[in-house]
């Protein structure tokens, strides 16, 4: 898809299909109203008589309008124009570009990056469009032995703005917009696949592809180098697997040296059963997604690569399968994490957090600015929060607020659960330091207390996105975040948020 900035009138342009917006009921945005003017009030007229009231989500596709260039004219509802805010102009974009792809032209040039959204500016509503055309044309079919054809499908967007002296923070903020949109499809792509062609093995080498297209430092552990270095909590999680687990180090240096790193970590569980605490079948297939922080963290290295951001990150990935047979951990095994603390496993089904706990006591050697983790870890955090918000735990409420504020202005959100240390009560074990598992009642805060112990000498964060990351149904399917949350984090650390 070939993405372009422009100024200019509506009714003056040469392309294949001109889309603006009307409101509920039978209200002519601004663009629209100027088309209207060239035409002699040809869409007044067709709203008048009822063609369309502006309901949000509706369209009117026209052909032939007078006083224009274009072949088309796409007209897109908006809804009441006192509700317009970040949800339905995003569900505007992607309206008009799924109907501009069905019609067989091969460009649009879109008027409603022009439109008013309350508290946001022209940066946010291109970066925002670009984002969403390129998750409305997503398609994984790379499995399917027949593809699906578009007849003559969409191949360029024009965003329009309306003064020339934005032209500038337009053509920025859109290619922040497309390199979150590429990592949020490569996110997808690996998470979309089935865990017999995703695996340990697999996601190393993705991401070796990964650090050799944008140069990259990479590095990546095997058995051998974590049993010396005493990851025997990610190991324990690996012994029922015939797949190798893998450690995969990825490294972005884009400030100098000096700078502390940021470090994201991601789980990657590239098939999670349960292990011998098994899950029920139903649904199970699901349990492909529990290596989506791992893609998460790998996506978000591709948009800062090609952001070329001013900023030093490190991404780090456990990844393993969890599996049944007869060397796999039992429950009332106790291990001894590679931090020393000694683990009682009382449900193998909790093992995101045994290997995520090596991976956080391993990068303290980087001395990081922060850390910040990102797993499918609970599905106590659905029944919580649903499949609208992230569940974030901190122990610096000031990392929390950059990260609150990061998900609002990516309009991917979170929500900050409480992390007392009341709650770690529940993780008393008889035998070992500590439990896996904390009991039913607070199901997510428990997890990221266990996390806590592991994660005391930097300034951390959890974001557990177990009912953000994929979704179930007609639509399955992997959904990009929080890529999106995590690149304008680091948007933002690295003063590159487009406001500059």
């Amino acid at each position: 898809m070939e993405f372009s900035i422009k100024s200019g009138s509506p009714e003056k342009q040469r392309s294949a299909c001109v889309v603006v917006g009307v409101f509920e009921p039978r209200k002519l945005s601004v663009p629209a109203e100027v088309i209207d003017s060239a035409a002699r009030g040809h869409l007044s007229d067709l709203l008048r008589r009822g063609d369309m009231e502006g309901k949000a989500g509706s369209t009117l596709l026209l052909h032939n309008v007078p006083g224009t260039e274009a072949d088309r004219i796409l007209l897109v509802g908006l809804g009441k124009e006192k509700e317009f805010r970040e949800k339905e102009y995003r569900a505007a974009v992607a309206t008009a570009v799924r109907t501009l792809n069905e019609t067989g032209g091969f460009d649009g040039t879109i008027y409603l990056t022009e439109l008013s959204v309350k508290k946001r500016d022209v940066a946010w509503r291109v970066r925002q469009a670009a984002m969403v055309a390129l998750e409305t044309l997503y398609r994984f079919d790379q499995m399917k032995s027949k593809k699906d054809e578009v007849r003559r499908p969409l191949r360029k967007l024009t965003f329009c703005v309306e003064r020339r002296n934005e032209l500038e923070i337009a053509e920025k903020s859109l290619l922040q917009g497309q390199a979150i949109a590429n990592g949020m499809a490569l996110m997808k792509n690996l998470a979309n696949l089935p865990g017999n062609i995703c695996t340990p093995g697999y996601l190393a080498e993705q991401a070796a592809s990964l650090a050799k297209e944008h140069g990259l430092g990479i590095e990546v552990l095997e058995r051998a180098d974590m049993e010396t270095l005493g990851m025997n909590t990610l190991l324990s999680v690996a012994k029922g697997s015939h797949q190798p687990p893998k450690f995969i180090i990825l490294k972005y240096a884009g400030a100098k040296p000096e700078v502390k790193p940021i470090v994201l970590v991601g789980k990657g569980i590239t098939f999670d059963t349960g292990g011998i605490s098994l899950k029920p079948a139903p649904e199970m297939d699901e349990m492909k997604y529990d290596m989506s922080g791992a893609a998460s963290v790998i996506g978000t290295m591709k948009a800062l690569a090609e952001m070329k951001l001013a900023i030093n990150v490190i991404a780090v990935v456990p990844t393993t399968e969890n599996m049944p047979g007869g060397a796999a951990t039992r429950p009332g095994d106790i291990v001894t994490s590679m931090s020393g603390q000694t683990i009682e496993i009382l449900n193998t089904d909790a093992e995101g957090r045994l290997i995520l706990c090596d991976a956080l006591t391993y990068v303290e050697r980087f001395e990081p600015e922060c850390v910040v983790d990102v797993a499918t870890l609970t599905g106590a955090c659905v029944i919580s929060l649903g499949n609208v918000v992230t569940g974030l735990l901190a122990n610096n409420d000031s990392l929390a607020r950059e990260l609150l504020d990061a998900g609002q202005d990516a309009y991917d959100r979170a929500w900050q659960m409480p992390l007392f240390d009341d709650y770690q009560e529940q993780l008393q074990s008889n035998f070992a330091d500590m439990a896996n598992i904390g009991g039913r009642a607070a199901g997510t805060i428990t997890a990221a207390c266990f996390l806590s112990r592991f994660a005391k000498k930097y300034d951390w964060a959890h974001l557990d996105i177990a009912g953000t990351a994929y979704k179930s149904g007609k639509d399955k399917g992997s959904t990009g975040r929080p890529v999106p949350l995590l690149t304008h984090f680091l948007m933002a650390r690295a003063a590159e948020n487009g406001k500059a």
